[in-house]
């Protein structure tokens, strides 16, 4: 048997010192236990004996399971940081994983809401607290483009209503500062003075349940839905399409690549270009109005 413990000290390490967020803990968590379980079919006694054949049929054998390739990539990912682990623990020789490449993964460019079907979806009539709430965090999505566990992580003190700016803490534990609109300012103004008949004396978080703590993301995940089939909304609506509609009606208006790179928190611009599907027109009157070897004379 595999000493599966090296996996526990792993975790550990992801959450104590790369300070990675639950979520992805629980992720690698899963896919290592699929990679030992593999293993252990394959008859592979410890962790020096792994080769990339191994993974490599790991890889293939999760694809022809059903795995699509975004996930089968995500797990060849966790086994290559496990084996550096590893390597660094002096329990593993080499990374077998290094080489090995998961399928090719198609882009997919996720949809927007236009902006009178936002109109639409975020009049909520504030009936009771929880509407309020619901229009205040909808209202927070679309104005500051952010991610679920972003919003859901928000305290109180986070936000700024007279510099209208929210603190975010993002992916790998990065802070930024994004501008907060007037509707959504409006919004939780209104939701404040719900919140503290509901909130409980001790409770820091900026948006919470029936029950006075923290709302759950799964929780938002339903109101959010729930909202919009009582809109009539024909297509699923869930929060990281506020998020995407965001960045893709800033960037019509503004055409200021780097600046929705920097609003969303992405590390790499890349991402920011997949993210918000630039078209190749703009690219090419952008590269011909601007490349000094393009231009045209006059």
């Amino acid at each position: 048997m595999l000493d599966r413990t090296q996996i526990d000290r792993y975790l550990t390490h992801l959450a104590s010192e790369r300070r990675l967020s639950p979520h992805t803990s629980s992720n690698y968590a899963r896919d290592l236990d699929a990679l030992c379980e593999f293993l252990e079919r394959a008859s592979v006694r410890d962790w020096k004996s792994v080769d990339s054949q191994h993974v490599r049929l790991f890889a293939a054998r999760s694809h022809a399971g059903g795995l699509n390739p975004r996930s089968v990539q995500r797990r060849l990912s966790a086994t290559r940081s496990f084996f550096r682990y590893l390597q660094r623990e002096g329990v593993a020789a080499a990374n077998p994983a290094v080489d090995v490449r998961a399928p090719k993964a198609a882009k997919r460019l996720p949809g927007t809401l236009d902006v009178d079907t936002l109109n639409h979806l975020l009049d909520i009539p504030p009936d009771d607290a929880l509407a309020v709430r619901d229009r205040a965090v909808m209202e927070l999505f679309y104005s500051s483009g952010l991610r679920l566990a972003e919003l859901v992580g928000l305290d109180r003190g986070a936000i700024d209503l007279a510099d209208r700016t929210v603190r975010v803490l993002g992916k790998g534990s990065k802070t930024r500062v994004v501008p907060v609109g007037r509707k959504a300012v409006e919004a939780i103004r209104a939701w404040l003075k719900e919140r503290a008949g509901v909130a409980a004396p001790d409770e820091t978080a900026l948006f919470v349940g029936r029950n006075g703590t923290r709302l759950k993301e799964r929780a938002i995940q339903l109101r959010i839905a729930g909202w919009a089939r009582r809109k009539g909304l024909p297509a699923r609506v869930y929060p990281h399409l506020f998020r995407h509609s965001f960045a893709t009606h800033l960037l019509e208006s503004s055409k200021d690549l780097r600046g929705v790179q920097e609003l969303l928190g992405h590390a790499d611009i890349s991402t920011t270009q997949v993210y918000t599907h630039l078209d190749f027109a703009h690219l090419a009157r952008t590269y011909d109005a601007s490349h000094p070897r393009a231009k045209r004379k006059t």
